[in-house]
């Protein structure tokens, strides 16, 4: 049973960082992407970034170039997001999701149960 787990949201003030983190298990990952999304309420789930378990390829969202950076330790079968000069607008549940490469596009069949991030103006 592949279960992913996210820690390490909260309130912070805006200016802020946090450390996010996904700890995977249950399965092999090593073939599969990684990848943080969030969603704010009343809006859309959208993509933050993505990274394969090497770390040799990283993709981020506009809006977390500079500011956010993704990383992976695969020891501890877990991914990082590193997230820093928060906005009011990072407000969202943040979730950790995995899975394969499917032709050109990643197939994202694992998701964990999210976690809170509070930006305070």
């Amino acid at each position: 049973q592949v279960q992913l787990v996210e820690s390490g949201g909260g309130l912070v003030q805006a200016g802020g960082s946090l450390r996010l983190s996904c700890a995977a298990s249950g399965g092999t990952f090593s073939s599969y992407q990684m990848g943080w999304f969030r969603q704010a309420p009343g809006k859309e789930r959208e993509f933050v970034a993505r990274i394969n378990w090497s770390a040799t390829r990283k993709y981020y969202a506009d809006f977390a170039k500079g500011r956010f950076t993704i990383s992976s330790d695969n020891v501890k079968n877990t991914v990082y997001l590193q997230m820093n000069s928060l906005k009011p607008e990072d407000t969202a549940v943040y979730y950790c999701a995995a899975g394969p490469v499917v032709l050109v596009t990643v197939r994202w069949d694992y998701w964990g149960q999210g976690t809170q991030v509070t930006v305070s103006s």
